[in-house]
Parts: C-alpha cells; structure tokens; sequence
C-alpha cells in the first residue's frame, strides 16, 4: 500500500502520528494509498520550520523570488500530464478538466512571476515643506492554507504562490482525500530551488485544521470550501488573531432568458452543471427560466443531459467522471431522493447508469430536476454533485428577485441578446462573479476570485490584485531630514503646511 507522508523542510516527513486516512481511486472503488493524518505537534513543527525559513526567505528581493516562480512554472509545464494524471487517480474528473484546473492554478503562478511590479509602492515628494511620504508592502510571515477535495492543484494555487511571492513562508494544509498532488507540486517547488522550508505540506483532517488555527505563529490563514467550515475557521482564527479569507459554499444560478441563444445556454449549462461530476463551487446547479423559454429549455436539456457520456477519467471519451468518495456518492443520492419527496419532477434520473467498465467505481449519472420551488432542500442547500435544477419564473425581475434572496452568493450568469438585460444583471445582481452568455464565471488569476454573502467570510477575495494585499501588510513612512532651522516643539496634532 502506498504512504503519502507530509512534505516539510525540503523533504518527505512522517510526522509523529499513528493515524492515517484511505485514498481511493474513484473510478474502480478501489483504496489505492493511506496517507498520514497530521497530530498538533506535526503541524507545530512544520509551522516551526517556516517560521524560520521566513528570516531568509523574506530578506530575498522580488526578483530573486520571481525566478524561482519562474522555474516553478517550467517544471509544472514539463510535468502537466504527470500532475494531471494524479488529478484524475485521486479525484476522478476526467484528463481533459483535470489539466483545464492545473491550467487556470498555473495562470496565478504566472501572475506571480510578476511580483517586482506587484509590490511596488506609493511615493509623494512633499507632502508637506521639506517632508516626504511613502508606503511600501511588506510580507506577513507563516501564511497557511486549508484546501477542498474538488480542485487539488488549482485551489492550492490560488494561495501559496502569491503568499511566497511576496516573501511569506508557506503551510498548505490540502484534502485528506486528493493529496498526491499537493506533495508532487511542493518536490517541483524544491527542484525549482525554492530553499527548504518555505512551502511546507502537511496532510490531515480536523485535527490538523484546529491547530493550524490555534498556533500562534501563523499571521494568515485562507480556506475554500463548505459555508459551515469557512465560518468556524473565520470565527475562530480571528479569535487567535489571525488574518483570515474563508470562501464557502454556493448555489450558482444561470437565468435563461427567452431571447437567448438557446442552444448556446443549452451546452453552457450541461458543462456548468455537469463537468467534474458537478463537484466545482462554480457550477451551475439552479437554471432560472423566465417566461415561456421553460419548456424548450427542459427539452433541450434532457436530451443533453441522457447523452452524457459517464466513465473512468482516463477514457478519452468520457465527459463525466465519478465522485469523489462512496460517502460523498451516497450523499447526492439522498438529495435526489429528498427532491422526489419534496415534490420536484425529475425529469432525467442518473442514480440507474450503467458502467460496464466499473460497477464498483463511485459513478452516477446526470439527474435533472424541473418545478422546483424556492422552500424546496434541493434548492436551498449546496449539493455538490451532478444535479440540476430548473426554477420556472414569470419575468426578469423575479428571477433577479431569486438569485439576491438566496443566501449564497458565490456566482451566477445570465443568457440574453439583451445588452439592457445584461448591464441590469451584472449591476443589481448580489453576486461576487458575474458571466453574461458565460457559464462559469472564473476570472482570470490577474483579477480576483470570490463571492458575497455567506460564500465568503472575510474582507478579500482570493488570488490577484486582493492576494498580493491579503498577503502583505501595509507600511507607510513621513520623513524630514534636519535642515539646520531650528524648532521649537509642538503640542498639537500636527499639520502639514
């Protein structure tokens, strides 16, 4: 049996706990590793060796910084179809999205490799006679990050570059369920000559994430993952002081319109709802269909979503791979059965599909539901899985009213000719991204990504222009140099002539 171990100071570490966790391949059901379960004084250690990587690392100047990001960058080129490959043996999207993740993970590298220009300051001469003001940004210290199952090489991404690019010392903290690629991209860190102990990779559960939160040596923490988990560790970290981004769950809209292009929103929204087994925090699992576009809508929809082709990750033809874990398999089933209960009408059922290649792997095919109500748990909750609902309204204004009334507010897209529409939707919607006649709309690693509500607790956004702030603190100086004036001293707020 495999052993994934921790990766800290520049090499594979075991840590000191006994407890281990169970890898799956979810395409066969099979357990393919065992990967160990960080205790409190693994994580300490390793927290300990970034902290003293820091004194160095921090010292080094942001061009020394960037071409090492730069290296890194080559050698996740060089080896894509490796990383993408463990992508696809641990969490089972199929190769073509798994390299698509390690793509858009490797364009906030690239940002990176600009941080020279990203950490330029502000400076005015004479802000007063004969006085000077600047700022300048300056790195924190030990950052950590706690990452979710569904992107292992993108969401980590998001976070420990930046972090390192601007002279921060690095403890990833990935999914206990996905690691491999976490480890492999830290031994490419290492390669690409960043110094032992700068990147760190600890391996774990809850009770690595509550000591990650209690030390006192980690000035900033950044989460992805359910709304439940993202609040404890905002709570709780600020409690201990910390700078915290914590991005939660969602339930991500797509209002069809009836002047769209439908054929266009048809094969926008089968993508968005159903690449990676539906497993993505920007998938689309709510279609809003205004007026009379209702009933072709569901048509189109249902032929699309019958012709999914469902297999192992590694089969060239296959558009959807399976879940993650049985344990996640059996919880989206049990949505599907609380949306029957609840009275919604499933159109497409995907609990019955066939694998003949696997019957053991964690497989299911695409289940569509129509009519289905806003008090419904089907609409209410994130399900994470291949599961779409339509909810039929009667105009624009009620699906607006829809996509702010719900209380996730990560992502949402409109399908129109309208430009009116389209302008109205992305001003008045209370959503952090916005696609016109795009289904998913991630911005690109020199923007930043985030939603509002409760799809994000904390101040910033994540990678971008809000990293590189998130990830530095702000110094600002006033200087005046003696000029042989005398003068006498001041008791008031001072002013600057």
């Amino acid at each position: 049996m495999n052993l994934i171990e921790h990766f800290v100071n520049g090499k594979l570490n075991k840590g000191t706990s006994k407890r281990t966790g169970k890898v799956f391949n979810p395409a066969t059901g099979s357990q393919n590793s065992e990967v160990k379960l960080a205790n409190k004084h693994d994580v300490d250690n390793a927290v300990s060796v970034a902290k003293k990587a820091f004194i160095t690392w921090s010292q080094k100047t942001p061009l020394y910084r960037a071409r090492v990001l730069f290296k890194f960058k080559e050698l996740i080129e060089k080896n894509s179809d490796l990383l993408t490959k463990i992508i696809v043996s641990e969490h089972g999207k199929v190769y073509e999205d798994a390299k698509g993740s390690l793509t858009r993970g490797l364009e906030v590298v690239e940002f990176a490799c600009g941080i020279p220009q990203l950490l330029k300051g502000e400076f005015t001469e004479n802000v007063g006679t004969d006085v000077d003001s600047w700022s300048m940004r300056q790195p924190l210290g030990v950052c950590a990050g706690i990452t979710p199952f569904n992107f292992p090489a993108m969401v980590p991404m998001w976070m420990f570059p930046v972090a390192i690019a601007c002279g921060n010392t690095f403890v990833l903290k990935p999914s206990e369920k996905d690691p491999s690629c976490s480890i492999k991209l830290a031994e490419l860190f290492t390669e690409a000559g960043l110094p032992e102990g700068v990147f760190n990779v600890v391996n774990g559960d809850k009770e690595s994430v509550d000591a990650i939160i209690s030390n006192k040596d980690i000035s900033a923490v950044s989460f992805v993952g359910s709304t439940p988990i993202a609040k404890y560790i905002y709570e709780n970290c600020s409690k201990n002081e910390k700078r915290v981004q914590a991005l939660g769950g969602a339930k991500n809209h797509c209002v069809i319109m009836p002047d769209c292009d439908l054929d266009q929103a048809v094969n926008g929204l089968i993508g968005a709802a159903y690449g990676s087994a539906g497993e993505r925090c920007m998938a689309q699992s709510v279609a809003v269909a205004v007026g009379n576009i209702a009933e072709p809508l569901v048509k189109k929809l249902s032929e699309k979503v019958k012709s999914l082709k469902i297999g192992p990750g590694l089969d060239k033809d296959s558009e959807m791979g399976p879940l993650v874990t049985k344990e996640h398999l059996e919880k989206v089933l049990n949505y599907v059965e609380i949306g029957i209960k609840e009275g919604a009408k499933l159109v497409v059922d995907g609990r019955k599909v066939n694998i003949s290649k696997n019957q053991k792997g964690f497989f299911m095919g695409g289940c569509l539901f129509d009519k289905v109500e806003k008090n419904m748990r089907i609409y209410k909750e994130e399900i994470f899985g291949p599961v779409l609902s339509i909810v039929r309204v009667k105009d624009y204004n009620e699906a607006l009213a829809l996509v702010n009334d719900h209380e996730f507010g990560n992502g949402a897209s409109i399908f129109t000719r309208d430009g009116d529409t389209g302008r109205s939707f992305a001003s008045n919607a209370k959503i952090g991204m916005i696609g016109i006649n795009i289904p998913i709309p991630v911005p690109m690693a020199f923007h930043s990504f985030g939603g509002w509500k409760r799809s994000l607790f904390g101040d910033q956004h994540i990678h971008g222009p809000e990293g590189v702030r998130f990830y530095t603190k702000l110094k600002t100086i006033t200087s005046r140099w003696p000029s042989g004036i005398k003068s006498d001293a001041e008791f008031v707020m001072p002013t600057m002539k």
